[in-house]
């Protein structure tokens, strides 16, 4: 009995050391991840300023920043941004920089961003592009820099961000570098490569050639814009500035040297990081309606930007404020930004509202190199290769040094990943024994006034300052909607835009294939004259609508891009819009934040009649057939047809092209294939519905369709249950924002599960207003979505409305790192208060900055 006694005791006492050590852990794991949380309330100092700043958050912990000078405002913006997002900014200049390695380690996936990026050099362009800007704007960003530093002054890594915690249980962690200015210019090269013109589909085209063999069949892959469906931006009769357009080399595409230097091409680009997002689905929705047609009689604008998905998301809401708006404090002004990067990218000021959707234009040709020696061939004669070399750190392993090339089209890109490779290697004088390689030529890889654009947006106010703005914005090009509060609406086309001269050949010479770099008729003419680029004021229709379509009707002004997105989402926002105008409707911000979140799917308006034609006998496998039937062709989240049509849809590519096409190439499922598609249902007996893995049986349209109703209903059933009725889209199709350094399949589920938002269920897909994208050769995820929502009222600006991804804050400890998350889901906004009174009426805390 003692004995016994005793045992219960030992027990006990095991038991109370390990509930200790358990309550310990918890307490000091509270401690850690909330340590890094900012100071919202009260005084602070901080050095560098020169007179007191305020700084408010609303409930959901959106700053809006006062100052008396230009200088404290965006030193006051940097320090905040720092407070809530400091590790973000970190990571995006070690990206940037091609210095990941420094940051996480060894990681292979890590060494090859940092190859790939060396070798675009774009620190190195930013550094150039900090002494070509406009003063004004290196003050801005040197103020935006000391106020960074001025929060990180004396404070060790983990009182700044827990993600240097964890990482510290890895590698050595030390204090971070001070901010530069440099570091912020550098951001905007990875913006603008996320959202660079048709790099992808110019390289798919040569690599699908591999396979299919035949231009004329690639061709059809890549069909020409639908004008006779979808309208372009901005009509004939609208532009008031619009020149003719214009717009083949000879490529030996069968030889396996070139295919093989396209191929490490492709791999050494498919290494970069995509900070802002990446595929089909990035885009963007914008319009802008006049007051003629509006409840309050003052023009209303949208904007939805359509970006990756990731925790924290990508903007950061800020207002920002002079106390004294005046010539000398020009700013008022209140949107979205970036974390790292001074002042507002997309908002609006007391005149004007802008938006921005990417315009898309081709800014990017692979030149396939001649290469002898450290030499190309260039005409009659040879060009000399520049070489430099770079180190790059690895934090706990050994320095890699590589040699990075350059031809007089931009930096060789196919030889990046192959260093380690004996024979493929380039030597240390540049020298190569490889008999192509291919080169980037990329608008952004010059100097250029981006960085100016964004602040002299921030205080715009008619369309002769958007104008401006166009000459200014170089790179990324985007589609500018703009409203003004005296009751104008506009659009304005910005960018570098190369121009090509035509060449006749095998291969065009638009942009969309790889060009003969040897041939120096394939070079750059120069750019578009900024003067050229479509624009227009006020067009008859009384509604401007961008989002990606082409910009102008086919063969008027300047040649863009022949890759747009093929304008379903846009061509649905102008049906609605015209529709509300026709019957005489006066549009208002709730009519404007419904259409953002429309859900009708232009895939089921074409596809659906063409399978409801298809006889299934068996009565389980017509159950999804039944769906449709009575479906509205609404994508919404507890729709079970929308479920079905989209297994049917994935199903029905993979049956179609994935015997045709390479790896890597198959059908993403995103506008392009919508179009195609819809052109080979007039084609019951065309070779892409044959499966060529099935000899002696010749497959058609019918056959193909069947087989995709009948797959997806089992795949459902073993996914979501027997009972089709019971199906939910939402179920399949969740948006699940991921952490860029934490949130992935190798770190602990406990770090996960901390620093990654619950999934949530949404409607929508791709090509569809709400436009949550999703790859079909991969899953049903999102993939890319509306990364904010925005409607701003020209006519009572406190009237307007904003949400966006995640929150404001990238501490996963934070109340504000997911927190608008669930009414971004559900489609709802926030009220988003201007005026002085409004966000003072609107403030939770208050903090006062002091010198």
């Amino acid at each position: 009995m003692l004995r016994s006694r005793a045992a219960r005791l030992t027990v006990l006492s095991v038991a109370i050391v390990l509930v200790v050590a358990l309550v310990a852990t918890v307490v000091a794991a509270f401690v850690v991840v909330r340590r890094p949380l900012p100071q919202v309330s009260g005084t602070l100092e901080v050095a560098g300023l020169h007179d007191e700043v305020t700084v408010t958050r609303d409930a959901r912990g959106v700053p809006t920043i006062t100052a008396q000078d230009p200088h404290d405002l965006f030193l006051a913006q940097g320090y905040v941004a720092a407070q809530d997002r400091f590790f973000e900014m970190d990571y995006r200049r070690h990206v940037v920089a091609g210095r990941l390695s420094e940051l996480v380690g060894q990681n292979q996936d890590a060494l090859d961003a940092d190859k790939v990026i060396r070798t675009f050099g774009w620190r190195r362009v930013a550094e150039a592009e900090l002494a070509i800007i406009d003063p004004s704007t290196r003050d801005a960003l040197e103020a935006y820099a000391a106020g960074v530093n001025a929060y990180l002054d004396g404070k060790a890594p983990s009182q700044i961000a827990v993600e240097y915690t964890v990482l510290g249980l890895q590698v050595h962690v030390e204090a971070p570098e001070p901010w530069e200015a440099v570091d912020s210019l550098a951001w905007l090269k990875a913006m603008a490569w996320d959202l660079r013109g048709n790099y992808d589909a110019e390289l798919s085209r040569a690599r699908v050639y591999a396979s299919v063999r035949d231009v004329a069949k690639v061709d059809e892959l890549f069909p020409a814009y639908p004008y006779d469906l979808n309208a372009p931006i901005v009509a004939a009769e609208d532009l008031t500035s619009a020149t003719p357009a214009s717009a083949a080399g000879e490529l030996d595409l069968d030889d396996s040297g070139l295919q093989a230097a396209i191929d490490s091409a492709n791999k050494a680009l498919d290494a970069v990081p995509h900070l802002v997002g990446e595929g089909e689905g990035v885009g963007s929705n914008s319009w802008v309606v006049s007051g003629e047609h509006t409840a309050s009689g003052a023009p209303i604008l949208a904007n939805d930007p359509h970006l990756g998905i990731s925790a924290p998301g990508i903007w950061m809401q800020v207002g920002l404020r002079c106390a004294q708006v005046d010539e000398a404090c020009p700013y008022d002004v209140s949107g979205f930004g970036f974390a790292g990067f001074p002042g507002v990218v997309i908002g609006h000021n007391a005149d004007l509202a802008w938006g921005l959707t990417n315009l898309g234009a081709d800014v990017t040709d692979f030149f396939v190199e001649r290469v002898e020696g450290n030499a190309t061939v260039r005409g009659d004669g040879t060009a000399r290769i520049r070489a430099r070399t770079e180190v790059i750190k690895v934090n706990g392993g050994d320095d890699v040094t590589i040699v990075v090339r350059q031809s007089v089209h931009g930096p060789i890109v196919s030889d990046v990943l192959d260093v380690d490779q004996v024979g493929d290697a380039p030597m240390p004088d540049g020298t190569s024994d490889r008999g192509y390689e291919v080169a980037l030529a990329w608008t952004a890889l010059a100097p250029g006034h981006t960085a100016d654009a964004v602040l002299a947006t921030a205080t715009a106010k008619d369309a002769s300052d958007i104008a401006r703005v166009g000459r200014l914005l170089d790179v990324p090009s985007q589609n500018i909607v703009f409203a003004t509060t005296d009751g104008h609406i506009g659009y304005q086309a910005p960018g570098r835009i190369p121009v090509r001269q035509t060449v006749r050949g095998a291969v065009p010479s638009d942009g969309t294939w790889p060009r003969p770099g040897w041939d120096p008729a394939y070079d750059w003419q120069g750019y578009v004259d900024p003067e050229e680029m479509p624009r227009a004021l006020d067009p008859a229709e009384g509604f401007v609508v961008a989002a990606n379509q082409a910009v102008t009707p086919q063969g008027v002004g300047p040649f863009l891009t022949d890759d747009w997105d093929y304008g379903y989402r846009a061509q649905r926002i102008r049906t609605v819009l015209s529709t509300a105008i026709a019957r005489g409707d006066r549009i208002d911000v709730a009519d404007v934040n419904t259409l953002q979140n429309d859900q009708r799917s232009p895939y089921a308006d074409v596809l659906v009649p063409w399978l409801l034609r298809i006889d299934i006998d068996d009565a389980f496998a017509d159950d999804g057939q039944q769906l449709l039937r009575t479906w509205d062709h609404v994508a919404s989240a507890d729709s079970a047809a929308a479920a079905y049509f989209a297994a049917v849809w994935k199903t029905l590519l993979e049956l179609t092209f994935a015997d045709d096409l390479p790896d890597g190439e198959l059908p993403n499922g995103g506008s392009r294939w919508l179009e195609v598609v819809r052109g080979l249902l007039d084609e019951p007996d065309s070779p892409w519905w044959d499966d060529r893995t099935t000899p002696g049986l010749l497959e058609g349209r019918d056959e193909v369709l069947y087989q995709a109703m009948v797959t997806a209903r089992l795949t459902l059933t073993q996914q979501l249950g027997r009972d089709a009725d019971e199906w939910r889209w939402g179920r399949l199709h969740t948006a699940a924002p991921e952490h860029p350094v934490l949130g992935g399949s190798s770190v602990p589920g406990l770090v996960r599960s901390f620093v990654n938002p619950d999934p949530v269920e949404v409607g929508g897909g791709s090509s569809i207003v709400d436009a949550t994208a999703w790859d079909a050769s991969q899953g049903y995820g999102v993939t890319a979505a509306p990364s904010m929502r925005m409607v701003v009222d020209l006519g009572d600006l406190d009237s307007s409305t904003w949400v966006t991804l995640t929150g404001t804050s990238g501490h996963p400890a934070s109340p504000h790192y997911a927190d608008q998350l669930g009414a971004w889901a559900q489609g709802t906004t926030f009220p988003w208060p201007f005026s002085t009174a409004a966000t003072q009426a609107d403030a939770v805390d208050r903090l006062t900055l002091r010198p």
